[in-house]
This record gives structure tokens, sequence and C-alpha cells, in this order.
């Protein structure tokens, strides 16, 4: 407990040491800033999210979960479409040594969103899950699933906040393999402090329907930080967050760090 509070205090008082920091700077830095908040900017985005999830079974092993995150845009007179594709690369343990490393299910989400809009933008549409597993036992459910997903972005000033919600049925797929019924909300805030730096919070709460009701609810709670800034003149997010679990599953993680870059498209 004693590292968890360390490792949130340290995230908030660097966010405090860059507030007083920062320098004047360019107004598109701050622009890239906030367009990689947003989940329906017209902005294709590459984001590369690495998780460190911890305390993992009885051996309290590390479940290590990377998320290819392709966001891309296309836009229309009156509506504009945004996909994004999560495919998770994953290394779980099995037993005390042992783990399984492959890539999951992925998970394609699409989203319809008004062209124009003011400050606050609103997007409806379809997921869906697809049994992309290479170890289908181990990292897969192998099935098919569908649902209903939006999203909802509001900017005011240097702040953002949103949210995505989905919920992915099983439709088709193994028959003694059980069924998915899962829904998925990340809300965020965030506060944009200048030169690309923002402080914030971005959980990814879950709920497993058909788990009994003390193992439905994952429930984090903590900060991050993040700086766009260039790699080569490519622009990037990069981003550094630790969460720590009020509820999980037996057996689930109970605290997760992560670190993303982001590879940023503006059209210009």
């Amino acid at each position: 407990m004693k590292n968890k509070i360390f490792a949130i205090v340290c995230l908030m008082l660097s966010g405090m040491v860059l507030t007083h920091s920062v320098n004047a700077q360019e107004a598109s830095t701050d622009e890239l800033a906030k367009a990689a908040q947003n989940p329906l900017a017209t902005m294709v985005t590459l984001p590369l999210q690495a998780n460190f999830n911890n305390n993992v079974g009885p051996f309290e092993r590390r479940f290590f979960n990377l998320n290819v995150q392709p966001v891309v845009p296309i836009k229309g007179e009156k509506w504009n479409l945004i996909t994004r594709t999560i495919l998770p690369v994953n290394s779980a343990p099995q037993g005390e040594f042992d783990s399984t490393f492959g890539l999951g299910d992925t998970s394609l989400q699409m989203f319809f969103s008004p062209a124009s809009s003011g400050k606050l933008t609103w997007g409806v549409g379809p997921v869906f899950l697809l049994p992309t597993a290479s170890d289908p036992q181990n990292l897969g459910s192998e099935k098919w699933g569908v649902g209903p997903a939006g999203v909802l972005f509001y900017a005011t000033g240097k702040w953002t906040m949103g949210g995505v919600i989905s919920n992915i049925w099983s439709f088709a797929g193994e028959s003694d393999r059980a069924d998915v019924n899962l829904l998925t909300l990340q809300y965020f805030i965030n506060y944009n402090m200048g030169n690309g730096w923002a402080v914030g919070t971005a959980p990814v709460i879950s709920a497993n329907w058909e788990a009994d009701s003390d193992n439905t609810w994952t429930i984090p709670w903590g900060l991050q930080v993040s700086k766009v800034t260039k790699i080569a003149n490519q622009p990037v997010n990069l981003l550094l967050g630790y969460y720590a679990n009020s509820e999980e599953p037996t057996g689930a993680s109970d605290e997760q760090v992560r670190f993303q870059i982001n590879f940023l498209f503006p059209t210009g």
C-alpha cells in the first residue's frame, strides 16, 4: 500500500513541478496534446500502450499487455467515421514460472460523429470482438462478439474530459467456451499545463456480467502524466501512469503501470 501511495504522490508532484517550469510554447503543441486526448479527433494516430499488471494469480506474477491501437478517421460532409482497432499482444503467466506469449482477441470500434461540433463532441456506433488469439486457450475467448459503443468529449480552457463506453455480447464461437458479456467504461479528465504537458486520469473500468457478484467488477484509480514532443521530427505523445484497483476479481492484478507512446499524424 505504501508503494501505491508513493507512486501516486510522485505523479502529483511531477505535475506540480512541470506546471511551474513551462515557458512560452507553440500553440500547435498544445493543440496536438488536446487532440491526442480526444477519441473523436480527425487525426490518424498510432498509440502503443504497454500495461504492466502486477500481482496476478497465487504466485503474484506480472501480466504484460501491449495494446496496438491504430485510430483512422474518415471525414464526411455531415458525419465523420472514427475507427479504432485494439490489437493486444500479451504475456500471460502460467503457474509459478511459465508464461504464454502471443496475440489476444481483437476489438474494433466504429464511431459515427457529427462533422460540425462545439466544445461538446459525441459519437456512437458498434464494437466488434474478433477471436484472433494465437493461443485461444490461454489468451482468447474463441468467441465472436458485437455490441453498442458511445463516446463523449468536452473541452473547455485547459481541461478536457469525457468517456468511452461499450458492452460486448458473444453470438458465435466455440460452444464449450464461456459466453462473453463484458462492459468496458473509460472516463478521462486531463489538465493541460502548456508546452505539451498534461496531467490527468483515464482508468479502464470493466464488468464481466457472466461472473459471480464477487468477481464482476474491476475498478481502478490513479494518475498519469503526458507530454507531446518530437522524435526525429515525428510528433508523439508520451504517457506514464499508475493505477491501483479498489475492486478486482479473485486472482486478477491489483495494480497497473501504464506507459504509452502515441504517434501523431496531423493533417496540417
